[in-house]
């Protein structure tokens, strides 16, 4: 595909701004801004990957890895800016998730251990990482403060923390891998993944496409539990003080 040809996909951005225009949704700034960061970022790393990739150094794929995990969680860390140290608490989520899959992955030798495979299933599953985490963090807050007399009941009667808001834990983690979950239910019939479509149209062979598609899948399931368990049970006991009150949460 060549820039020209590229630039004629602008038209799919048009019909977004046409129809925001025509029924004054007033997101024409949102998706003009929207498409200018996507377009330089894209363009930005495609230019780092290469060198990244040309370069093989280990230094720079733990850099790149890095660059991730840290924007990953600046991105997520305001959905949980009630909990105490959730900067920290998500850095070590996100590292711990992308140390055990790629320790599993290079360990066993399921993928070859270079650039091009190390940084582009990190992107997946720290992507996919934050996105859980976000989700978790919103329904977690939402969830202990819907439940705040239930949980002040039960610390007066002798409970403990964990105890008094466990309920809503084990929720906000199970709604969180709801969407995972359901999304993979339909994969090769409602959709086809990017990981198997991008490979297909570059010429791939579709079972070869399918296998590639299938440890992502498999890789996304696992994140999205590791995710909302580790953030889970690092993050309950800093919504409460030294003398075991509940924190009041503030709304976004």
């Amino acid at each position: 595909m060549s820039w020209m040809t590229l630039s004629l996909t602008l038209i799919f951005v048009f019909i977004p701004l046409l129809l925001s225009k025509t029924l004054n949704l007033g997101l024409e700034r949102d998706t003009i801004v929207a498409t200018l960061r996507s377009t330089i970022q894209l363009i930005a790393v495609g230019f780092v990957l290469k060198f990244v990739f040309d370069s093989e150094h280990p230094v720079f794929i733990l850099l790149m890895v890095l660059l991730m995990i840290v924007a990953a969680v600046q991105n997520a860390r305001h959905k949980g800016k009630a909990i105490k140290g959730i900067t920290w608490k998500l850095f070590v989520t996100f590292a711990a998730i992308e140390v055990l899959t790629q320790t599993v992955l290079l360990g066993l030798h399921i993928v070859p251990a270079t650039a091009q495979y190390i940084i582009s299933l990190s992107g997946m599953v720290i992507g996919n990482s934050m996105v859980l985490a976000i989700l978790f963090l919103n329904r977690f807050t939402a969830e202990v403060e819907a439940h705040r007399d239930e949980s002040e009941l039960i610390l007066s009667l002798g409970g403990t923390p964990k105890q008094s808001i466990n309920r809503q834990l084990l929720k906000a983690i199970q709604a969180s891998m709801i969407p995972t979950i359901e999304s993979q239910k339909t994969i090769g019939i409602v959709q086809l993944p990017g990981m198997m479509s991008g490979q297909i149209i570059a010429g791939a062979d579709p079972i070869q496409a399918v296998q590639f598609q299938l440890l992502v899948v498999f890789l996304l399931l696992a994140t999205a539990a590791m995710t909302s368990v580790f953030l889970g049970f690092l993050s309950y006991r800093s919504l409460f003080t030294e003398r075991m009150q509940l924190l009041k949460i503030e709304s976004d």
